[in-house]
């Protein structure tokens, strides 16, 4: 007895679409062959899961499932398991499942009609990028996983000398009808896949995929101003298409690593510096680096920790914004001495016995603050 697909899945009858999607992925990462070479039952496995999903995630194929069981489906010709062994489960199925919520696009969702050229799936490559190349640009050159036309059957699929054949079940139309009662239902035909045409001889180099996976080369020009999230989109570098269709399109992701000096906070930047004591008390001209280099800006006496000043235009650039840049905003960090020699220790208690009000106004308010609050506290 067939197995219930829910239980394949290892979801409840009442699971939502959301529900079966992050149950297929999970098992379909862990159960690919890629990651299990060589393990038969892994690959049993993961065909039953990848049958299993095709129906459970046609909202008209589960009704009829949900109904009448794989008995329903049989009868239908909707049925999960069938169809070219090659075909299912591939890559191709997993790029869709991944790459298809992302871009709204699944394989491309575009197609020429039955039996005709389908465009290749949208792909997605994370690139980590600093921030020197946010500031200048620059341009990556990137091994690139995608998906190529197989070389040898030239995209069909089939065995050099043979071709596609016209599909036994569907005659070519890559529908079959279902009827149930009065109402006749035209689905896409299980054995093709819609497509009116079969492979009896799959070609050993893809497996009758027509296509394979691969690496390439590409040059990607990064624009200054990018930020994490920023897409850059190479028009026709995607996934090649399915019966000579059109290639899909390539994302370029961008995530920008963190800095040793510099926080970002959208075309700002923000660097915290440390500075003496005598540097707080005194002041004077403090250098400061910047992406590009170093500037120079007056330190005022008597400064604080937490105290910011903005250098203009030395941060970082506008996004598509040309000769538009952000500040640089430097705070600076009193360090307080460690590790004091005997002189350095006699130098600031004679300081401090010199101290008054005057040069430590904010000490003198707190501690007025705490001998009011205490006096009143003590007089109740």
């Amino acid at each position: 007895m067939p197995k219930d697909y829910y239980e394949i899945l290892g979801v409840p009858r009442t699971a939502s679409e959301d529900d079966l999607k992050k149950a297929y992925r999970k098992l379909a990462m862990q159960l690919h062959p890629d990651r299990n070479p060589g393990d038969a039952q892994a690959e049993a496995r993961f065909k039953e899961v990848n049958s299993a999903y095709e129906v459970l995630k046609d909202a008209k194929k589960r009704a009829i499932y949900d109904q009448f069981g794989h008995a329903g489906l049989d009868q239908s010709g909707g049925g999960g398991g069938g169809g070219d062994p090659n075909f299912s489960g591939g890559f191709g199925d997993i790029f869709e499942e991944f790459f298809g919520d992302i871009f709204g696009s699944g394989r491309g969702g575009r197609s020429s009609g039955r039996g005709g050229a389908n465009r290749g799936e949208d792909l997605r490559y994370d690139l980590a990028v600093t921030l020197e190349t946010v500031m200048n640009g620059a341009e990556e050159r990137l091994r690139i996983p995608t998906i190529v036309a197989c070389e040898a059957c030239h995209g069909s699929g089939a065995r050099p000398g043979s071709g596609p054949e016209t599909c036994g079940t569907c005659h070519g139309s890559g529908q079959v009808r279902l009827q149930q009662g009065f109402f006749s239902i035209a689905r896409p035909c299980h054995v093709c896949r819609g497509q009116g045409r079969t492979i009896r001889n799959p070609c050993q180099e893809c497996a009758g995929q027509g296509r394979k996976k691969a690496e390439k080369t590409l040059t990607v020009r990064i624009p200054p101003g990018v930020d994490t999230g920023t897409r850059i989109r190479l028009s026709g570098e995607g996934g090649a298409g399915r019966q000579g269709g059109p290639a899909g399109d390539l994302y370029i992701v961008i995530e920008v690593t963190s800095h040793p000096i510099f926080q970002r906070q959208e075309a700002n930047l923000l660097c915290q510096v440390p500075i003496t004591f005598t540097q707080a008390a005194l002041g004077g001209k403090l250098e400061v680096p910047t992406l590009n280099g170093r500037a120079r800006l007056t330190l005022p006496a008597g400064c604080q920790t937490g105290k910011r000043m903005v250098l203009r235009g030395k941060g970082l650039p506008y996004l598509n914004r040309p000769g538009m840049f952000g500040d640089l905003v430097v705070e600076v960090r009193v360090e307080t001495p460690i590790k004091l020699s005997k002189r350095q220790r006699q130098l600031l208690e004679e300081f401090e016995s010199l101290s008054g009000q005057e040069s430590q106004p904010e000490s003198t308010s707190f501690l007025d603050k705490v001998k009011e609050f205490l006096d009143k506290k003590m007089s109740v």
